[in-house]
Parts: structure tokens; sequence; C-alpha cells
């Protein structure tokens, strides 16, 4: 436990920081022109802040996991949507992300994969304009503090997998990536999915 205390130390700092707007009475968490909402449960929000206009200025998204199983976060759009408007007035379909998770599922991370959805349990499509930054082979907006590498999957997925590392229980892992939307709807999902080893 000693060495897990750091760890919750610095997790509850960022808790501290990372409120800048309370949840709401539906239980979404705002920031910038979206929404963020674990309704669908296995995990819990509990900070936010941040625009997402650019990289400088990511929502940074904080959350407790408490299983190794898939969670689906819903991100709402809660101001107009207006591809070309200014970020931050409008719902650009842009968000520049940082998403900081504490592993309390009591099992290793070996990998963590991202999915996008733009209608719940049915995989994306190029077609309907949500990806992680797909327009880029090579993207710098995406990075991890606990692996080393990343492969994303376009067809007929959306998927961003982080490998080459581990989250041990009671560690969080800090995730950064660019999700952008040509086409952007007034509510999509972010499922989240964690890989344990093999007993």
């Amino acid at each position: 436990m000693a060495k897990a205390r750091p760890a919750l130390l610095a997790f509850a700092g960022l808790c501290a920081t990372a409120a800048a707007q309370p949840v709401d009475d539906l239980g979404r968490w705002h920031a910038g022109a979206y929404s963020y909402s674990a309704e669908m449960g296995g995990f819990a929000i509990v900070g936010i802040s941040g625009s997402g206009r650019t990289a400088d200025d990511p929502v940074v998204l904080v959350q407790e996991f408490y299983s190794a199983s898939p969670a689906t976060l819903v991100i709402r759009a809660e101001r107009p949507i207006r591809p070309l408007g200014f970020a931050g007035d409008f719902a650009t379909g842009f968000i520049h992300m940082r998403i900081v998770t504490l592993n309390n599922s009591g099992l290793p991370w070996l990998e963590f994969e991202f999915e996008l959805q733009e209608i719940r349990g049915r995989p994306s499509t190029f077609g309907d304009g949500l990806s992680f930054d797909q327009r880029r082979r090579a993207s710098a907006n995406i990075s991890s503090d606990r692996y080393a590498q990343y492969s994303r999957d376009f067809e007929p997925y959306d998927r961003l997998l982080f490998h080459d590392g581990h989250t041990d229980p009671l560690e969080t892992a800090t995730f950064e990536f660019l999700i952008s939307d040509f086409t952007p709807r007034w509510e999509f999902f972010l499922v989240q999915d964690p890989a344990v080893p093999f007993s």
C-alpha cells in the first residue's frame, strides 16, 4: 500500500484541480462545448477541466475504473453544432482530450483500447466522419504516459489501442488524443476497454 499511496495522492490532487465545473443534476460533467457522462456504469468521472479547443487546452477528464470490463463514456454537444464555428462557442466536432484513469480494478492493464461509436453498439464507419484524427497517418496528438506504442483501426471500426506498457492496480494512466467528427452529431460514445493478463 505504501507504493500505491503516492499515486493515490497524485490522483486526489488531479481531482481537486480538474473539478472546474461540478456535475449537473443529470450526472453530466461540462467542459467546453460538450458534456461527459458515466451514466452507463463501470467507472466514475471525478473531475473535469479545460475546453478541448487546442492541444494546449484539452478537456482533462479524470476518472476511476472499478473493473477491467469495457465502459462507455457518453459525450454530448451542449452548444449549437457548427463545424466551421469558433471552438468553445459552438460544438465543432473537434475535441482535444486528456483522459487520466485510476486503475481500481485490482488487475494490471497490459493494453488500453478506445473505440468511437456514433450509434451505441454499432461500429463507426468512414462515412460517419467520426475518428481519432483519421486524416493524419502519424498523429502528434496521440500519446500515453504508460504505453509506448499505439495503433489505430479505421474500418470497420474507429479504434485506438495503446500497448507496450502496463498500468498496475492503484496506478493512473494518462491518454491524449484528438477526436474529430466532420459531420458532428449531438451525441456519440467512447468505449474504453482495458486488457488484463490471461490466467
